[in-house]
């Protein structure tokens, strides 16, 4: 079944290339599809287009549908094109001349941008979720080692002392600039697209604040044209916060599996983190780390992936979207996973103890001793060309002892800030609105 079909059959072969893997794909918008159904003929009924009796049948029979979405998972059907297809089919197998009434002033272009939203909302809403998670992993663990000094590098030099509570809070602020991100992500999402029908309208009259109302948006694209424009612009979004996010997590995994290796030794797993070798029965190797550091670079290609598929487009429904599902759905599914599986690991790792006391570090402590020079009245210029010739004719005696005092440094991490900062941030989702509206279209109760 197609919501297009005519008096003639498709080319077997010209289907199969066009249908591609929508079938697959489409069981993750089952539920944001029948949603937006249930919207839809909330609306038609409200202008005349169905009956009270007609809208009773079509929302007990797709608050059933529903149902079975998100608890057992649909399937599109060998013979249907999409979920669109299956959901309609089904309505109209249980009700009759009923279940063709859904599709009065809406296309498929519309259909599929509101699924889409309402699939990205929820995604964008879950990732926080797991962001969340993640950061309190990380500020749990830089209070637990606030006090423990590590070797701070440029360049891959030694530079000057650090400590893990700094580097583990380090990556917990971080995560504050994502969500920062996705925040900005979801406001743009979570304006309605349905309405628009094929990206000129309908000449029914649509009420489309209702189905805003109705789908928890927060405002609706007005302009038909510019909500079609969203397809492709609402992945292009979502890929540079899926890019950020990695970015993020693909850093904290390439420090992990420098800081793990012998010649570092600054960071150790429990035996059943690692993985060993075929051969060498000495190797623990952090294989979750490096497997985290490939999918994140990896991640971060995606805006480029995305902006080549929608390049040179002009406005309008074109049939190069179908391909953004292919790339957007396995990238955020691979984030959440590397959201999970850094808060997991991430709490069992044990920090070395007193690092700074190995001799190839004594340099670190160069700065330190420059600024008590300064703090004794010597020009910062004059105490740095001492000290610089006391390393030069191996006379410097480094003082092993840090005094950094100032917001955000060794001695003051501010993690009560940071952890403000994020819940400032957090503010800003409107999920419980979203939620609520969700539930009360669903017939659920909240």
């Amino acid at each position: 079944m197609k919501l297009w079909q005519k008096s003639y059959s498709l080319d077997q072969q010209i289907e199969a290339f066009t249908v591609g893997q929508d079938r697959e794909l489409d069981t993750f918008l089952a539920p944001w599809d029948i949603l937006g159904s249930l919207a839809h003929v909330e609306m038609l009924c409200s202008i005349g287009l169905l009956a009270a009796e007609e809208l009773q049948q079509l929302q007990a029979a797709l608050r059933k549908l529903y149902q079975i979405a998100v608890t057992e998972g649909m399937t599109v059907e060998p013979g249907m094109e999409d979920i669109h297809s299956q959901v309609e089919y089904l309505l109209t197998r249980e009700l009759g001349d009923t279940g063709k009434k859904i599709h009065a002033g809406r296309s498929r272009n519309d259909q599929v941008l509101v699924d889409l939203r309402l699939f990205f909302r929820a995604e964008v809403a879950e990732i926080s979720r797991l962001m969340k998670a993640l950061f309190d992993a990380l500020l749990g663990q830089a209070a637990a080692y606030k006090d423990v000094l590590l070797p701070g590098y440029t360049h891959y030099q030694a530079a000057m002392p650090s400590s893990f509570g700094l580097w583990f809070s380090a990556y917990a602020e971080s995560l504050v600039d994502d969500l920062r991100l996705w925040q900005s992500i979801y406001h743009t999402l979570n304006h309605n697209p349905l309405g628009s029908a094929a990206g000129y309208g309908a000449s029914f009259p649509l009420d489309r604040t209702l189905t805003t109302r109705l789908l928890g948006f927060e405002d609706l694209s007005y302009n038909v044209v510019h909500a079609q424009m969203g397809r492709g612009k609402s992945e292009l979004q979502l890929s540079y916060g899926i890019a950020g996010t990695a970015a993020t997590l693909g850093k904290l995994a390439a420090d992990v599996v420098l800081y793990v290796s012998q010649n570092f030794a600054f960071l150790s797993f429990p035996d059943e983190l690692t993985t060993g070798s075929s051969i060498m029965p000495h190797k623990k190797n952090p294989d979750v780390f490096e497997l985290l550091r490939a999918r994140c670079n990896s991640l971060q290609a995606l805006p480029v992936q995305i902006s080549q598929l929608t390049a040179g487009l002009p406005s309008g429904y074109h049939r190069d979207f179908q391909l953004l599902k292919e790339a957007i759905f396995p990238a955020l599914q691979q984030l959440k996973e590397c959201l999970q599986i850094l808060t997991y690991a991430l709490p069992k790792a044990k920090p070395a103890e007193r690092l700074l006391e190995d001799e190839r570090y004594r340099f670190l402590f160069s700065v330190e001793a420059v600024n008590q020079l300064v703090l004794e009245g010597l020009p910062f210029r004059d105490a740095y060309r001492l000290v610089g010739e006391q390393i030069a004719n191996g006379t410097f005696d480094p003082p092993r002892e840090v005094k950094h005092t100032h917001e955000g440094s060794i001695g003051n991490l501010c993690l009560p800030e940071i952890r403000a900062k994020w819940e400032r941030t957090a503010q800003g989702f409107p999920f419980e609105q979203v939620e609520k509206a969700i539930r009360q279209l669903a017939g659920q109760p909240y």
